[in-house]
């Protein structure tokens, strides 16, 4: 039978009363895993225990994704509504052009201006609709049009019953553009999640692109204000792929990350396996994830966490599978240099041929400055391989002898709505690398796993421009052969592409095993099944095990390359855990050692740094250095960091801010590889080198004073503990939170900084969990969402689980049904 073609349904608007107990009554039961389950309830039921987590049960897709629309609006109504906004096009009508679409510091902080124009071409060229009208794999499947037709009910249903005058968030409370939703709108942010890996990149290069010549009014809006005041002078090859991998290497530095470690049956005490999820997201706006379990007895059992507003789980647990992603060394897009007419500028060569560009007149409604709506027109531009970009991450990509297109891997995948929810459902490791090729559709993200039968497994399977080494070597450009093929590329910065466009068959070809057209042989993308571990923490996949060193196509990333610390602190914290070596009792994993290793907030640099950082403090003529002609004293500085032998970025710390300030300055953008160390990186001992830092290195001097002095400027004492610059404000509480950036190879990444003029996290550490299966008997998992499951003040949930993260402490998780009812605070809801 042919499948429906979509159709956007009207919101929905549910009046029936909600009926609250605290028991368990109309909930029904259901036996995890078990054919001979009872059926659920016959009204979708949400059991809230500790900590405001929703246990949400019910008979089918549709019932699950109503549980979970109400739920998430109840905690986050104001993320979800400012979200759609931002997919609708409309932030510049309602809050202004000028504002930024995200929160906080080194998040994409475009315009709303530019976001709108970004997001409305893609609702004029009917993008997500008309992924909709096509058949799975590329279409959504039957469970996830059923699910998300129940959550948009769900979340109708909770701002019926609210109303939007009486929203308890004064973030939203009473604004126009809160509103019922409909399908429409999931979808459109759902794709937004998964083009997010090049949008954060090049949008605002999409949207500012105009050809030379244009009027200098246009052409003042070309480049970001990030832009270098050189933007329009012409530069060689080496150095735009240079700076390019510089803006890259920052942004990687500065943006989402995440470790994820699995353990196999070799590896684990008193169990078969373990998986450590540890994503490093923002801690704002439409990335937030909140925390779930979503039950259909005889289908469906699954526990973790989702991007708020996927009524999914996209990294958790069901009864045999734990599963996590981290971010991945693949650019989700890539560039085509298309030569172009001095005399015609919108004129390209392919092929011998000049063709003319596609011009798109984009239009958003504008809220002016004397509170009346106006209207803002751009011309946009775009080629057969896609939209012209002027830059990348603010770096110029001046349009003049050429321009640059764009094709994004992503902008045709609605494919990882289907993932996940087939992730949840997964009954082995194996099922989940059948799930990776058969859908395709994981955006720009590594997965790691383990299973019940004590498999670990990693593998980068997932949506990825089919551009094989034999393709890179015929079709790339000058500047695109030193981007792509660097002597020592940085481990964990995608190798960007620039192909010839002059040329038609430089495109992504496509190939008969891949599910789209464009796409690489999933076959070809590297994984690993071991018994002892496998893990990642946003390297290429070359050393997810050291013992087995993995190849694929350059495309997915470097290969004999120098790790960075942090990966360097995974590897080891698995390797001596598994040994015995760390100095905690025993062999192998347990949840109590995993849970002490990484809220140890060890630090990397510091192992390998310290001493000689020390010494050279202890040396210099008078404890006197000079940075840029003024002499620093830096003697008080020396005992400090002598007395700092504990090398970790815990809440008690003193000493550690010093040290942090000073790495910063000595690494700054580039890889470590690059700082004064006196044994250089061996591919043959990747976890070891490079190492022994040269303490008479004029850098490292210099760096050290930089620090003093910054530290001094802040008004801060040398000897300041971590919490007097890193917590964040609920209410009028002050929490303290402990970790650090990962350039400092601490695996509990926090990136702090300012948001909405507070301090507070931007990025880091967001929701972790650890899971140990045993032979038998339900998962036994463990888990904290850092930043707690509400957004909104005025909830009870605003702050909890960040005290217990700012202590280091952990939720038990609740999974069977007799462990949800014997919750002390549970509260029952059955939406009838």
């Amino acid at each position: 039978m042919a499948r429906k073609r979509f159709r956007v349904r009207p919101p929905m608007v549910v009046t029936t009363a909600v009926v609250v107990m605290s028991t368990l009554a109309a909930a029904g039961t259901a036996a995890t895993g078990s054919a001979a389950a009872e059926p659920g309830p016959d009204k979708p039921t949400i059991r809230y225990t500790e900590y405001g987590i929703p246990h949400i049960i019910a008979s089918d897709w549709d019932g699950l994704g109503t549980g979970y629309g109400y739920a998430a609006a109840k905690d986050n109504i104001c993320t979800l509504a400012d979200t759609y906004l931002m997919v609708n096009a409309q932030r510049s009508r309602y809050l202004g052009p000028d504002g930024r679409t995200s929160p906080g510091q080194n998040q994409n902080s475009t315009s709303n201006l530019n976001s709108d124009l970004y997001f409305q071409r893609i609702k004029d060229n009917g993008v997500v609709e008309r992924l909709l009208a096509k058949p799975a794999p590329d279409g959504p499947e039957p469970q996830v049009e059923e699910a998300i037709g129940g959550y948009v009910k769900g979340y109708n249903r909770y701002l019926a019953e609210t109303g939007v005058d009486n929203l308890t968030d004064s973030a939203c409370r009473g604004a126009a553009w809160v509103r019922p939703i409909t399908e429409l709108d999931v979808y459109r942010h759902a794709h937004a999640e998964i083009i997010m890996g090049s949008a954060d990149v090049l949008l605002d290069g999409q949207v500012t692109a105009v050809p030379p010549g244009a009027s200098a009014a246009a052409s003042k809006t070309a480049l970001p204000k990030s832009a270098p005041k050189s933007a329009s002078r012409k530069t060689s090859p080496a150095r735009t792929a240079a700076k390019i991998r510089d803006a890259l290497a920052a942004s990687r530095q500065q943006g989402m990350g995440s470790n994820a470690l699995a353990v196999g049956s070799q590896g684990v005490s008193g169990g078969t396996s373990m998986l450590l999820a540890n994503p490093h997201f923002p801690w704002q706006g439409k990335n937030r994830m909140w925390q779930s379990q979503l039950t259909i007895p005889g289908k469906v059992n699954v526990s973790g966490a989702s991007l708020l507003g996927l009524p999914a789980v996209n990294i958790g647990h069901n009864d045999d599978v734990a599963w996590s992603h981290t971010v991945a060394t693949v650019a989700p897009f890539g560039l085509f240099d298309v030569q172009v007419d001095p005399l015609n500028p919108t004129k390209y060569l392919v092929d011998g041929a000049w063709k003319q560009m596609t011009s798109q007149q984009i239009v958003v409604d504008v809220l002016q400055a004397d509170g009346t709506l106006g209207k803002v027109s751009r011309t946009l531009w775009s080629t057969q391989y896609g939209p012209i970009t002027t830059s990348i991450l603010g770096y110029p990509l001046p349009w003049v002898v050429s321009a640059h297109a764009v094709r994004d891997v992503n902008m045709d995948n609605l494919r990882a709505l289907n993932t996940w929810f087939r992730l949840d459902q997964a009954k082995d490791v194996h099922e989940v690398v059948d799930t990776l090729e058969t859908t395709q559709g994981v955006p720009f993200f590594n997965t790691v796993a383990s299973d019940r039968k004590g498999n670990a497994l990693y593998a980068d399977i997932q949506a990825v421009p089919n551009v094989t080494d034999e393709h890179a070597a015929s079709c790339l450009t000058e500047t695109g052969k030193l981007l792509f093929n660097q002597t020592l590329p940085l481990a964990n910065v995608p190798p960007v592409t620039i192909l010839d466009g002059k040329r038609s068959a430089c495109d992504w070809p496509s190939d008969p095993n891949a599910v789209a057209p464009g796409l690489l042989d999933p076959h070809k993308q590297p994984r690993l099944i071991r018994s002892d571990f496998a893990g990642n923490a946003n390297d290429s996949p070359w050393l997810a095990n050291p013992e087995q060193p993995l190849t694929y196509p350059r495309i997915m990333g470097g290969m004999g390359t120098p790790r960075s610390l942090r990966t360097q602190e995974l590897i080891l914290t698995a390797q001596k855990r598994i040994n015995g070596t760390d100095g905690l009792p025993g062999r192998g994993f347990t949840p109590d050692s995993m849970g002490k290793l990484l809220f140890s907030d060890n630090s990397r640099a510091a192992d390998l740094a310290l001493n000689a950082t020390v010494s050279m403090c202890q040396s210099v003529a008078f404890g006197l250095i000079l940075v840029d002609g003024t002499l620093v004293n830096v003697s008080e500085a020396c005992p400090i960091l002598a007395a700092w032998k504990s090398h970790d970025f815990t809440v008690d710390s003193p000493g550690s801010l010093l040290f942090a300030n000073y790495w910063s300055f000595l690494q700054g953008s580039q890889g470590v590889e690059k700082l004064p160390w006196k044994v250089p990186f061996d591919p043959k001992d990747p976890v070891h080198t490079p190492n022994s830092l040269d303490s008479g290195s004029s850098a490292v001097r210099d760096a050290f004073g930089r620090a003093v002095i910054a530290l001094r400027k802040a008004g801060m004492p040398l000897n300041a503990s971590l919490p007097d610059f890193q917590k964040v404000a609920r209410g009028s509480e002050q929490i303290p939170i402990h970790g650090a950036p990962g350039k400092l190879g601490v695996l509990n990444v926090i990136d702090a900084g300012q948001v909405d003029g507070k301090l507070d996290v931007v990025f880091g550490s967001s929701f972790i969990q650890q899971v140990r299966f045993t032979a038998d008997g339900p998962p036994e998992a463990y888990s904290v969402l850092a930043y707690s499951q509400s957004a909104n003040p005025k909830s009870p949930h605003y702050a909890d689980q960040t005290k217990l993260f700012s202590g280091s402490r952990w939720v038990t998780s609740r999974f069977t049904e007799e462990q949800i009812a014997a919750s002390p605070v549970l509260e029952t809801k059955v939406l009838d």
